[in-house]
């Protein structure tokens, strides 16, 4: 989704309904300001699912990955950047490392994410999707709403509009 809609705005016209996620999150995508209904990713140190996600149609949807905020080595990098791009993935959120940065850039799609790290993961299959998430001060459903922009991120149970 393209539509630009203001972290700010929808905490100031909504604050009672929001999450907010932990201000730790850098930007790293092409695209700074996203949002969608969420696809809820559940794994560790290994990024199999995350690929698998990404290579199917995005919808306008935004890839939320609990990698147990790992900070040992990436579970994103360009090569998925660019699938989610080319799948119409709104966003990634990921509560862990992604790895090449200029490519990540240079990809429109959305993504934020604790840190860089240069090793890739393990390639175990490992991952379930569709799991209530809890991290950085927020729970995610699968379905919920994310917000994303150069201000943060906000949750929602549903749709939002200011």
């Amino acid at each position: 989704m393209t539509q630009d809609i203001m972290t700010t705005d929808l905490s100031d016209a909504h604050a009672g309904a929001l999450q907010y996620l932990a201000p730790t999150y850098r930007d790293f995508g092409g695209r700074v300001r996203f949002h969608g209904p969420a696809k809820t990713l559940l794994t560790f140190e290994d990024n199999t699912k995350v690929r698998a996600a990404v290579q199917t149609a995005g919808e306008g949807r935004v890839l939320v990955v609990d990698g147990g905020g790992s900070m040992e080595c990436a579970l994103f990098g360009g090569n998925l950047a660019k699938l989610a791009a080319d799948n119409g993935w709104a966003g990634i959120v990921i509560h862990g490392c992604v790895r090449d940065q200029a490519e990540l850039k240079a990809e429109a799609v959305g993504i934020k994410a604790l840190a860089s790290h240069p090793k890739k993961s393990e390639k175990r299959d490992l991952g379930t999707y569709d799991e209530v998430l809890t991290f950085s001060g927020v729970t995610i459903r699968p379905g919920d709403y994310i917000y994303a922009d150069e201000d943060g991120v906000v949750i929602s149970a549903e749709a939002l509009s200011v």
